[in-house]
């Protein structure tokens, strides 16, 4: 892709107008429409201003100087890099310390990099194949011979999942493809979508946070999520505890081959 389209491109799908964006990376309207039709040629430190004006993933900051001419400017590190030896502790300490619910660590594809032992209950029962480190979570969640069968509101959770695949249209046709009919009458669903999942120690009701490393400037750790359950309920919060017993003996973290 060339410049002056690729920049075009992603202004317009951030719905910004060409003064819009002049203005948040600090030139001119005119100097802007000049760029975007391939009469003027920027340097690499006004493509850098776009790209952070724009609020780009790193990935695409890197991408968006490529079709420049530029070298990319953010680093993408192999995790296991010694370079990212206090990130790792860091997701072990917070994936520990999350105890007794469920905590995982996912890359940008939703891969398995590591999960706290308290995942063990979410994945019981699901073929083996689709557990584990270096499995997708996504596909986990929706194949029928993955958590679906044990999922008390499927149709509403699966929303929830497709809603965030935006980036990965191959697996979200696969996906599609498992979801059934969202009832119409189904109505509000409160302030979130909860996970309802029948386990051995009863049904869980969970709702999830995503944490991101806000300040990252390696594409892998800007990639990374953390997804943490949390229980809705006093049940569900006694069923997980029971389920971990004493948090010290279940603090080992699952973790995928040479990542962690």
């Amino acid at each position: 892709m060339d410049f002056p389209h690729a920049l075009r491109e992603r202004r317009t799908r951030r719905h910004l107008s060409q003064l819009d964006l002049a203005l948040r990376a600090g030139t001119s309207q005119r100097h802007l429409s000049f760029i975007e039709s391939g009469r003027s040629v920027p340097g690499r430190n006004m493509v850098v201003r776009l790209a952070e004006s724009l609020e780009l993933p790193l990935r695409e900051r890197n991408e968006l100087l490529l079709a420049a001419g530029y070298a990319p400017a953010y680093p993408e590190s192999a995790l296991a890099d010694p370079v990212l030896a206090p990130v790792r502790t860091a997701i072990e300490h917070i994936l520990r310390g999350h105890l007794p619910y469920p905590a995982l660590v996912v890359d940008r594809g939703g891969d398995l990099i590591a999960a706290n032992t308290a995942f063990d209950l979410i994945t019981e029962g699901a073929a083996p194949e689709l557990v584990g480190p270096g499995t997708n979570i996504y596909r986990l969640a929706l194949h029928p011979d993955g958590l679906a069968p044990r999922i008390r509101n499927l149709a509403e959770w699966a929303r929830h999942i497709l809603a965030r695949l935006g980036h990965l249209e191959e697996l979200r046709a696969e996906l599609t493809g498992y979801v059934p009919p969202l009832d119409p009458s189904a109505g509000l669903l409160g302030f979130a979508v909860p996970l309802r999942l029948q386990s051995s120690y009863g049904e869980l009701r969970l709702m999830t946070t995503v944490t991101t490393f806000a300040t990252a400037v390696d594409v892998t750790l800007a990639e990374l999520k953390l997804e943490a359950f949390l229980p809705t309920d006093a049940a569900t919060a006694e069923a997980l505890s029971a389920a971990s017993g004493p948090v010290g003996a279940s603090a080992s973290v699952d973790q995928a081959p040479g990542n962690m």
